[in-house]
């Protein structure tokens, strides 16, 4: 797990810095507008990473990988 990962705790604020992998245009677009969210939960993404589970401006939840969020 990242240092950034270690800071992050639920319930902290978290801006989206980067999205590795293809997402849909409205995500694109509502990120482009407010790309800080809070964090509402964590989950596995391959047995030893971490996922971020991200609660965004529109109340839509996606999920980051640690090195896709810094603290807000």
């Amino acid at each position: 797990m990242s240092q950034a990962a270690t800071a992050i705790q639920i319930g902290s604020q978290v801006r989206v810095t980067r999205v590795r992998d293809r997402i849909p245009t409205a995500l694109v677009n509502l990120l482009r507008g407010n790309a800080v969210g809070t964090v509402v939960d964590f989950k596995m993404t391959d047995g030893k990473g971490i996922g971020i589970v991200v609660e965004l401006s529109d109340g839509t939840t996606s999920w980051f990988f640690d090195d896709e969020v810094v603290p807000a």
